[in-house]
């Protein structure tokens, strides 16, 4: 049977307290994990700790906290804490490079070298795990005579990569315990699986977009939201890749004449159904077994709150997916 995951990380919008509902429902419904984000909104791990009072069968996880924004001390520290707090659940520490623009919002340079930064970052971060005496004299971090005071048991946080490109895919494989894919149709995630399979053995998450509802009144909301990450390069490369450079290209060529409306009218029915999936419920079902048959060994439900009654259309959209396994 596959492992099913949530996150709140599309779900700001109703509230932090929320989670708390969000997490019991998962519960109830057998799902296995809950993730959740960091960028300008809530902390991560402060709404895990409230999941974990609440749910507490519910593995704890992070999808992503920007490695810019927490040295690899404090980022074992903190999962260690977790963990040590809920010992008989997994805790995976999602990490990756951020986007600049939240980036810039909390005043740290846009990354130079991520590949290479990445890859000092996770080794770094488990030498710190270790609960060993570190010293380490690297070119993004130098850290002298760190100790994790925190005692665990068997069971201690794994790492996961978030990862797009071909190279951060590879390094994902060869480095972390799972690879995070975000924002991928399903029929790019077999090459995805690829390109991490070259690097080594990590554990495939992926977040799986969709909402319980109708295309026609949803369709701008979604196009909102792949506007938003098709201006990030990072993206955009992945869905030009993914079959959608026609719709990339011209999205962005309007944009930059300040055609804020020809731009989002760029992003195609087509586009939108591979990658922020609206339709009935048996549809979500469906498009959500999709990416498990593709290979997804962990598939993590995004639901998009789009409707009158955002809450309503979540817990319609946990409903679904969870009907997938």
């Amino acid at each position: 049977m596959t492992d099913l995951g949530v996150t709140f990380g599309s779900l700001g919008v109703l509230g932090p307290r929320t989670v708390v509902d969000i997490a019991q429902l998962a519960q109830e419904m057998n799902y296995k994990s809950i993730w959740t984000v960091e960028a300008t909104g809530t902390d991560a791990f402060s709404l895990l700790g409230a999941v974990a009072a609440a749910a507490p069968q519910l593995d704890l996880a992070t999808g992503i906290v920007p490695i810019q924004l927490r040295t690899p001390p404090l980022a074992a520290m903190t999962a260690a804490t977790l963990q040590a707090l809920n010992p008989d659940v997994d805790v995976w520490l999602g990490v990756g490079v951020s986007a600049p623009v939240i980036l810039r919002a909390h005043g740290a340079p846009a990354p130079d070298r991520p590949i290479a930064r990445m890859r000092e970052y996770v080794a770094l971060l488990r030498e710190c795990l270790s609960g060993e005496s570190v010293t380490f004299e690297g070119d993004f971090w130098s850290v002298k005579r760190f100790r994790l005071g925190v005692r665990l048991g068997e069971r201690r946080p794994k790492i996961v990569m978030a990862a797009l490109g071909p190279q951060m895919l590879k390094l994902a494989g060869e480095v972390a315990d799972g690879v995070l894919l975000n924002y991928i149709p399903v029929g790019h995630v077999g090459p995805s699986i690829a390109q991490v399979r070259s690097g080594g053995d990590a554990k495939i998450f992926a977040y799986v977009h969709a909402a319980v509802g109708e295309l026609e009144q949803s369709a701008r909301s979604a196009r909102k939201d792949l506007f938003n990450y098709a201006m990030a390069d990072g993206y955009a490369n992945m869905f030009r890749a993914a079959g959608f450079a026609d719709e990339v290209d011209e999205l962005r060529a309007r944009q930059a004449e300040r055609d804020r409306d020809g731009a989002l009218a760029a992003i195609s029915e087509e586009m939108i159904q591979a990658i922020d999936f609206i339709g009935a419920a048996d549809e979500v079902t469906a498009f959500t077994r999709g990416y498990i048959e593709a290979g997804v060994e962990h598939p993590i439900l995004m639901p998009m709150p789009w409707g009158e009654d955002r809450l309503a259309v979540t817990q319609a959209t946990m409903s679904a997916a969870a009907a997938a396994i």
